[in-house]
């Protein structure tokens, strides 16, 4: 399968359809495999102890799963997740980026299946790591 939508578009996409969230969010790669994006940190998106909030890594996997579908199938902004499981692995760093490596596993019809690494930037070990199926619309004739 060849990508639908650039990371250029998608990250004009996501904008639009998701204004609440606009620069939250950035897609450095996005090809049939899957993508890469980054969300950048800030205080706000720390929990006591100062690490990372397991709430602000959720976010970045199932908006990354998102981005990998919609490459896949083209915008669709009604694409749901349906599915979840994140194992959290190590405490992320407090000032770095948080970066998404998602990796398509499956798409069909209905559901897309898909697999991210969560990483602090600059460090070769995963912080987290997340599965997450996606519901696709149906078409409409």
């Amino acid at each position: 399968m060849t990508v639908k939508i650039s990371a250029t578009e998608m990250n004009a996409f996501l904008d639009v359809v998701f204004p609440q969230i606009k620069g939250a969010f950035f897609v450095e790669r996005l090809d049939e495999t899957g993508c890469v994006m980054r969300m950048p940190m800030d205080e706000s998106h720390l929990r006591p102890g100062g690490t990372i909030s397991g709430p602000t890594m959720f976010t970045l996997a199932d908006v990354a799963a998102y981005v990998t579908t919609m490459g896949q199938i083209g915008k669709q902004a009604l694409a749901v997740t349906t599915g979840c499981s994140l194992d959290f692995m190590r405490k992320p760093e407090a000032g770095r980026d948080l970066i998404a490596h998602a990796t398509l596993l499956k798409i069909g019809k209905s559901l897309s299946v898909t697999d991210i690494l969560l990483y602090s930037d600059g460090k070769q070990e995963p912080v987290a790591r997340a599965t997450m199926t996606y519901s696709i619309p149906p078409t409409r004739s």
